[in-house]
């Protein structure tokens, strides 16, 4: 473990004065209550990895989530409701790690074809596309865009402004779709009724073709595999965590945060209530189980982190470039790809190339290995960062 903290506060082997910092602009469907209570988890990451400069948090909401019943034309009819965008998550996290990080809430409705510029929206729909405009504007460095949700932000930015998006994303690592040769359907009813058989691309069918037909820098993580989003596939980035037991050993501040997003509470001093000093009964019984993750192998790939196995068999997670001998890379990579078919639907063929490419695609050669180690790895992250620090 102090070998671990000793890598993730040190990446480089320097002080953090020293070190380089990533600029990182993170696009997610985040609401409160949760939908998806990874999408609370895996920001902590955006605000704690101390190589991370977190420029912007930019809330990609859908407006048929907001509502008591979701009412979305292709997805699930959400009964879980209402919910609003994830504006308390991120000002409860920016009030313990003191942070004045920005965020901004873009179009809560679809877009009506690729090319839409979505300038007929209410000026409050338009400020994440403002405020992401403005971030790539004043960046001296290119950018990695983390996308967690629909690409919608990102598909109407370049619509309106593509030559400061070409250059100044250094990547964009979108997790959305479905890797599936020659389309073929699988075990998921569901997953194959939606468009793109996946989530994220039936939030916004043509922001994702918009993407994947730009000449923008993208890295595809796909969510889904043939068999749908909650099956390991090599091309896919699902993976379990059976409990989260591991909370209990997290910075006290940050299981308040946890806790008050995976028990979907409601209250007025909502930030008073990250106060480790806060009367919480934690139950992690009554936290979500097992724990669906699709994010990690995002984060691990954007902030050039590798996984690595001792010859005693133990895991750990390094920076690119570090591996000691003897120890193995638990694979996580990104392979240059030709997309050979894009359809309307959104679904999407690749083949594998050997030249460089603006188009990349996840792959993991063996998801089961893959899983067992980041159920080492992904909890030691969490435990290691303080906000203090």
């Amino acid at each position: 473990m102090l070998c671990l903290v000793y890598i993730l506060v040190f990446p480089f082997g320097k002080t953090r004065a020293q070190q380089h910092n990533i600029p990182v602009v993170v696009i997610t469907d985040l609401y409160h209550p949760y939908q998806d209570p990874g999408d609370n988890m895996d920001l902590i990451m955006g605000f704690g990895l101390p190589d991370v400069d977190l420029k912007a948090v930019l809330l990609d909401i859908t407006d048929a989530f907001r509502k008591d019943t979701a009412d979305h034309p292709t997805l699930w009819k959400d009964p879980r409701g209402p919910r609003e965008a994830g504006i308390i998550p991120v000002e409860q996290l920016n009030y313990i790690f003191n942070k004045k990080i920005p965020y901004a809430i873009g179009p809560l409705s679809m877009m009506k074809s690729e090319e839409d510029k979505m300038e007929y929206l209410p000026d409050y729909e338009q400020t994440a596309i403002s405020l992401f405009i403005r971030i790539l504007t004043e960046c001296e460095e290119p950018v990695e865009i983390l996308s967690f949700g629909s690409a919608r932000i990102l598909a109407v930015a370049y619509n309106r402004n593509p030559d400061l998006l070409k250059k100044k994303i250094g990547k964009i690592h979108l997790s959305a779709g479905t890797a599936s040769r020659n389309h073929q359907l699988g075990s998921d009813p569901g997953a194959n009724a939606i468009p793109g058989g996946e989530w994220n691309v039936a939030l916004d069918v043509f922001a994702f073709t918009r993407i994947l037909k730009s000449n923008l820098p993208v890295a595809i993580y796909p969510c889904a595999g043939k068999d749908g989003g909650f099956i390991k596939d090599q091309h896919n980035t699902y993976w379990r965590l059976p409990d989260m037991e591991f909370t209990k050993q997290m910075d006290p501040r940050l299981r308040q945060y946890l806790d008050f997003a995976f028990n979907r509470k409601l209250q007025y001093d909502f930030l008073r209530a990250m106060d480790a000093a806060y009367p919480v009964n934690i139950n992690v019984d009554q936290y979500p189980k097992p724990f669906h993750v699709w994010e990690s192998a995002i984060w691990l790939k954007a902030t050039q982190r590798e996984i690595v196995c001792t010859p005693g068999g133990e895991y750990f997670l390094i920076k690119e470039g570090n591996v000691r001998e003897g120890d193995r890379i638990i694979k996580n990579e990104l392979r240059y790809c030709n997309l050979t078919e894009i359809r309307d639907d959104g679904r999407f063929q690749f083949s594998y190339t050997d030249k460089p490419s603006d188009k990349e695609i996840y792959y993991r050669p063996d998801p089961e290995e893959n899983e067992k180690a980041f159920q080492k790895v992904i909890p030691s992250i969490y435990i290691s960062i303080s906000p203090s620090h």
